[in-house]
């Protein structure tokens, strides 16, 4: 088990810290893993179409764009997610189904909740690089989250 905190204290030279712009919705509240990057604005089909895949440990960032309109990952995704190894979902944007979500041993930060789902027209991108939260999410860099926030790194720290 890791602490940000800690990694934070021994490897603060050649790692990214995100904004503490999120919230724990997820049951596990510490997670970390390769990352992997969906796009997309308002628009979930890509966020689908990546949990469907072997997470085989990896987490997945979605640059919803902070949208608070809609909600980008619901208790379906989420059990997907877990089901298919998974570790964790950082969205930039909302999620909804909170009350479920907390059940399922994945770990998922997002900036809120909101009942409404999202559009499904399959736009967005796939494993780009993606900022927001003040840091650079790079596809086969390593994130870390926990209760105390989220911090990037270009190596695999634990």
């Amino acid at each position: 088990m890791f602490k940000t905190a800690d990694l934070c204290d021994d490897y603060s030279d050649s790692l990214s810290v995100a904004q503490p712009l999120f919230m724990n919705y997820g049951k596990n509240m510490s997670f970390s893993g390769e990352i992997s990057t969906v796009k997309c604005f308002e628009d979930n089909s890509l966020v689908k179409k990546q949990l469907e895949q072997p997470g085989n440990g990896r987490v997945l960032v979605v640059d919803g764009g902070g949208s608070t309109r809609c909600a980008m990952v619901g208790d379906i995704l989420a059990q997907m997610g877990a089901d298919n190894g998974w570790n964790g979902i950082i969205v930039y944007g909302c999620i909804r189904d909170s009350g479920v979500i907390a059940t399922i041993e994945l770990g998922i930060k997002a900036i809120g909740t909101l009942p409404l789902k999202s559009v499904k027209k399959g736009e967005g991108e796939i494993d780009i690089p993606v900022h927001f939260a003040d840091v650079d999410f790079i596809p086969g860099q390593f994130a870390y989250a926990d209760e105390d926030g989220i911090i990037l790194s270009p190596a695999n720290l634990i």
